[in-house]
């Protein structure tokens, strides 16, 4: 064994430390696992829509402002076929039409308004309904008690007519065949969850005869907020299960399926409860927590199995256990910095989940170097059942097979960097075809219910997208003008027709002259008796657009949710342009402009995780060499393959979703702890007196298997994402899967070349893994 480098002298007594107090270790593990367990519990998930924007954001503080204003302006739109329509065939001479409706329609909307009113959680006085709408002194002349023929003579045709109209995509379709209710919630209390509050309204409407669908922008994110949920249990429950097949097919012993699962689930418990006692909360990304944190410690402990498994043809359990120590401990440490590194980049994001996720992550990785120290050695040595891990099936051939590999790169090194270039160039051109997925309702599944009552709305209605423009207005020292209302009139006719170059606009614009006007001038003729009026008849109508407090006024706005964000963003610019022109402090927000804005830095994010990544790896693998070419030519093999499978988005027209954003960081931070695996392979072989050329074959095939296992373990793993409910999160797995498997075929063929390239001393200087004779002939020996 080497003794001339200081570090290895370290590493001795660390290894020496470890296996003389296994035992110890163990326990303390355990222990500290214990006593984490119930800070672990309380976790939880911030459900906020606060938590996606950082405090200070201009965006989150007008929608703050806009909430102390007006309230909580959380809709819940339900919506349901009517058969026979509403409007039924007009009566009256020509010029003179006059509406009839149906009866039967309008008595099943306040029924069904009535009983969506009992879930706790819904303001009932705020409830529109076609009823409400088209028959407004029901509800207010109750306690006379007149008769309904009395009281639907108040409402003369002409208002009846111009009531039908204002009701159109909003309570009622073009057609008369759709009816709506749009129901407005109290704020979140500890007494009902908003989770709770949509499941009761979703079994109401499933009950009701035709069934109704259940949408709105609370919706989407509460049902988001769910899938997390629901992902983060079914994903690290599946996660876990596959590996531990893989895992079992692979080594063929209990012992070394146990010892990677009590590893990952420690590591898990002492994340969490970092989290909770620095204050964190988890994310809307966050469910891949688990089973990102099981695969970066099972993938750990696969190379530290493969060769420990080696190292025991040769030597005794304690001594291969301390061989294998020697020779891992440095290149598994850098490994797990560059995983790190790679969630540390995303921390460049502007969306503060993906931010959170980022610290998460890095938490989790760090956490697997303690975990691993203090549960192999005694893991491996305690108890005397068996601790040799077998050899899987074909594991010959595979070896067979790098070996003609790595003979076949040697031949052809010309015609391989040929083919790097071209590829590169391509990756690169569909880089620029690359577009950003902007339609929030994409996060889910097609079939998912939320999916469906948006399709039904977008079809039928006027959508869900909830919004409003909000400006400066009398404050209740000064009263509202007729001067104030006509330009609160103006502007709503300009907002009316207010178009964007793709020919989008807004569904239905509501300002609060729409109601002043509505009133006759036989029951009120000022301003003011037009405002009493109309809390008469709808009590929330004035306080929800005008707030005579805080000097404030807003015209709520509807528009198409399904709509791609640049197409949603330029609407609400020429909103608020449209708007300063006649109120120059005039505000658009809303849970809509909110959502469009939260994905509007994707591409900027992917350049910026993505430089920074690659920054931090080559940095990393330069300090752990001590050789800068060695950090020069690892970003190849890595970056190769994430630029293929990036550029491949382009050409295949996949746009960049928030989980996509990630891969170009979180997928080079896996990728290349193959490159640090493969430099320590060959540095070691160098070390004992073989030719470039003999080191890189030997390393290839030798250090190449445990890349090989660990890389189709890692890729399964990440398969198992495609199960989410969550669409960027399937994505994120299956291209993180290929960018991986890119990366091995990359640090199998392309990293040979290029090392190459290098002089021949390069790396030697440093020995990251001394190799005594015994071990080196077992190196060399067949599997």
């Amino acid at each position: 064994m080497t003794t001339g480098d200081p570090s290895h002298s370290r590493i001795d007594r660390l290894t020496e430390f470890l296996i003389r107090n296994r035992g110890g270790l163990f326990l303390a593990a355990v222990v500290l696992s214990l006593l984490c367990i119930w800070p672990a519990s309380k976790l939880e998930l911030d459900e906020s829509i606060e938590s996606f924007f950082a405090p200070d954001d201009p965006l989150l503080q007008a929608y703050v402002d806009s909430k102390a204003s007006f309230g909580a302006d959380e809709f819940v739109l339900v919506a349901y076929p009517t058969d026979p329509p509403l409007i039924e065939k007009p009566s009256g001479k020509e010029g003179k039409t006059r509406i009839a409706l149906n009866e039967e329609v309008l008595d099943e909307s306040r029924d069904f308004a009535r009983e969506l009113n009992q879930v706790p959680g819904v303001r009932p006085e705020s409830t529109q309904s076609l009823h409400r709408t088209l028959r407004p002194f029901d509800d207010a002349l109750s306690p006379i008690n007149l008769p309904p023929i009395a009281r639907r003579a108040l409402v003369f045709p002409a208002k009846l007519q111009r009531l039908v109209e204002m009701s159109r995509k909003v309570l009622l379709s073009e057609d008369s065949k759709t009816a709506a209710i749009i129901l407005r919630l109290l704020p979140e209390s500890p007494d009902i969850s908003r989770a709770e509050v949509f499941r009761q309204l979703r079994v109401l409407a499933a009950k009701h005869n035709p069934p109704a669908m259940v949408a709105g922008e609370p919706v989407q994110v509460n049902d988001m907020f769910r899938y997390v949920e629901q992902d983060g249990l079914i994903l690290g429950v599946a996660t876990s299960a596959l590996l531990i097949v893989i895992i079992l097919a692979m080594f063929r012993n209990l012992r070394w399926v146990v010892i990677p699962l009590l590893i990952v689930h420690i590591n898990l418990v002492w994340t969490k409860a970092f989290l909770v006692l620095t204050g964190m909360k988890l994310s809307m990304v966050s469910s891949m927590l688990t089973s990102l944190t099981t695969i970066i410690g099972i993938s750990t402990v696969m190379h530290i199995t493969v060769i420990y498994r080696e190292r025991r043809a040769h030597l005794d359990s304690m001594e291969a256990l301390k061989q294998t120590f020697r020779e891992l401990l440095i290149p598994v440490f850098w490994t797990i910095v560059t995983t790190a590194i790679g969630f540390l980049s995303v921390m460049t994001s502007g969306i503060v989940p993906v931010r959170s996720f980022g610290v998460m992550m890095t938490v989790g990785t760090m956490l697997v170097i303690p975990a691993c120290l203090m549960i192999i050695p005694g893991g491996i040595l305690l108890g005397k059942f068996s601790t040799d891990p077998r050899h899987a099936p074909g594991e010959e051939r595979l070896v067979s097979g790098l070996r003609r590999l790595s003979d076949w790169v040697g031949a052809h090194p010309k015609s391989l960097s040929v083919a790097t270039i071209l590829v590169s160039i391509v990756g690169i051109w569909g880089c620029f075809r690359l577009t950003v997925e902007t339609d929030f309702s994409r996060n889910f599944r097609a079939g998912s219910p939320i999916v469906q009552a948006l399709e039904f709305f977008e079809s039928r209605l006027g959508g869900v997208g909830n919004w409003e423009v909000n400006f400066p207005a009398p404050t209740a020292k000064e009263p509202i003008t007729e001067e104030f209302l006509q330009k609160v009139r103006d502007l709503s006719t300009d907002l009316q027709t207010l178009k964007t170059p793709q020919g989008i606009g807004l569904t239905k614009v509501v300002p609060i002259t729409e109601g002043l006007d509505f009133v006759p001038p036989v029951a009120a003729s000022t301003i003011e008796e037009k405002l009493d009026v109309m809390r008469m008849m709808q009590p929330e109508y004035i306080p929800s657009l005008y707030n005579s407090d805080k000097g404030r006024m807003r015209i709520v706005l509807r528009a198409f949710e399904r709509q791609p964000a640049e197409v949603k963003l330029e609407l609400i610019r020429r909103v608020e342009e449209t708007a300063k022109k006649y109120f120059p402090d005039a505000h658009a927000t809303g849970l809509y402009v909110l959502l469009a804005n939260l994905i509007s830095s994707l591409m900027a994010d992917q350049i910026s995780s993505g430089l920074v990544s690659v920054a931090g790896m080559t940095l990393s693998v330069w300090l752990a060499f001590r050789s800068l070419g060695f950090g020069v030519v690892s970003l190849a093999p890595n970056i190769l393959p994430i630029l293929c499978v990036i550029g491949g988005m382009g050409w295949m027209n996949i746009p960049i979703n928030i989980g996509t954003a990630m891969i170009a960081s979180v997928a080079i931070g896996f990728t290349i702890d193959s490159s640090v695996h493969y430099f320590a392979g060959y540095v070691a072989e160098r070390k004992k007196g073989l030719s470039r050329d003999d080191a890189i074959r030997e390393t290839s095939s030798h250090v190449g298997r445990a890349l090989v296992l660990t890389n189709v373990a890692l890729v399964i793993g990440f398969s198992v994402l495609a199960l989410s409910n969550f669409i960027p999160l399937v994505y994120f797995g299956v291209l993180v899967s290929l960018a991986m498997l890119g990366g091995l075929v990359g640090n199998l063929i392309m990293l040979p070349v290029m090392l190459r390239w290098l002089p021949d001393s390069a790396g030697l200087h440093n020995v990251p893994q001394p190799v005594s004779e015994p071990v080196a002939a077992a190196a060399s020996a067949p599997a």
